[in-house]
């Protein structure tokens, strides 16, 4: 095995290609291809790879390339007549642009009336989560609030919650100007980072958003990045999309809208909600738990197929027994997706390792036996 290597290269073909993969498959032990263009090795087909990062910088590739919102607003947007909000916008948009990987967080100096919109918001919600929040997010906000300056007089910065959540789950925060597609969202979230917005509604409206916005990504968010149970499980989706075809990508996606974004969850008897779009919005947090909507048993082949709206309140939510059980349900749904290969996310150097030749896998076959082992010396000192 030491006279083996493995080789990735990078290329922006201007020639024929599947010519020299072939050539290449005839002379490698293995060989894929990943590609976001649809390149495949002639007619094999099931061998083609939708692209996706493989390490934490591949994700400086795509993070400007927003489906909607950031600069752009729709006409039924609050601020859409407002010249001085949209220019704030494209300010801060154009900042979330040029971040890359390694840089210190953009910092924002929020204006006063950014500030009291904030506030607001703050202030609502606040008395509704010691009753309608889940005690996972009860038990991070007061640390947010000693630790990072949550308050309702101050906008915290990405940089001190990116530091907080690093050494709580090793979750990090980067910009981002507007919306990404799916599969750029769920591939962020493999390497523990989620993509923040930095903009935050328009005063005139300071209780509704049609976008996702600071408010939401800090508020809703991010306290439960700070959970264990809960960073694990949002990881696993993440790693689970790398590859995955475009209708599994649906799924996983459906699946993160009623778990992530509105989900609920048991808890002593009790339901309390943990998805970030109901702990961010007073209105549709009251309206989860008020016994009114249709509540459904969270199980991936089901809720992957649901239909939603995104502009009204969710007909039906679903609900979860914990954090560990929804995410030995999405491992257990993701060995179902076709894929040839396995991924691995190495937290040493940040990055993932296609797991499709035995070189590979009996690499992974020795860090295994390496943890057993420290398992077993562990267990031993404690007899």
């Amino acid at each position: 095995m030491s006279n083996q290597y493995e080789f990735f290269v990078e290329c922006a073909p201007g020639g024929d290609i599947e010519k020299v993969i072939e050539i290449l498959k005839n002379t490698m032990t293995y060989c894929s291809v990943v590609s976001r263009n649809g390149i495949h090795i002639g007619e094999e087909e099931d061998k083609f790879i939708p692209w996706f990062p493989l390490r934490i910088r591949d994700l400086d590739k795509y993070a400007n390339q927003v489906m909607s919102y950031g600069a752009e607003l729709n006409a039924d947007h609050p601020g859409f007549t407002d010249p001085v909000y949209r220019a704030r916008r494209k300010y801060l948009t154009e900042s979330a642009i040029t971040y890359r990987h390694g840089e210190k967080l953009p910092h924002v100096n929020y204006t006063e009336e950014e500030v009291k919109t904030w506030g607001t918001v703050f202030r609502e919600l606040t008395k509704l989560y010691p009753t309608h929040a889940c005690k996972e997010f009860n038990h991070v906000f007061p640390l947010l609030i000693e630790n990072c300056g949550y308050g309702e007089n101050n906008i915290p910065q990405l940089e001190d919650i990116s530091n907080f959540l690093k050494d709580s789950t090793g979750f990090t925060l980067r910009p981002v100007c507007g919306l990404l597609s799916s599969r750029d969202f769920l591939a962020g979230l493999a390497f523990r980072v989620f993509h923040s917005t930095q903009y935050i509604r328009h005063h005139s409206k300071p209780l509704y958003t049609p976008e996702p916005d600071i408010c939401h990504e800090l508020l809703g968010h991010v306290p439960l990045f700070a959970n264990p149970a809960f960073a694990q499980f949002s990881q696993e989706i993440g790693l689970a999309s790398l590859g995955a075809p475009e209708d599994y990508i649906k799924k996983l996606a459906t699946c993160y809208w009623f778990t992530v974004e509105f989900g609920l969850c048991r808890q002593d008897g009790e339901l309390k909600a943990y998805g970030a779009g109901l702990l961010s919005s007073i209105g549709e947090l009251e309206y989860s738990l008020s016994g009114k909507p249709a509540l459904k048993e969270f199980d991936p082949e089901v809720t992957g197929n649901e239909e939603y709206p995104i502009t009204e309140y969710q007909p039906t939510y679903f609900v979860a027994e914990s954090f560990d059980d929804i995410k030995e349900k999405l491992i257990k749904f993701a060995k179902t997706i076709p894929k040839k290969f396995g991924v691995r996310y190495n937290p040493y150097t940040q990055s993932v390792q296609v797991l499709d030749s035995k070189m590979q896998l009996q690499e992974l076959a020795n860090n295994i036996s390496s943890d057993l082992q420290i398992l077993r010396y562990s267990m031993n000192k404690m007899d």
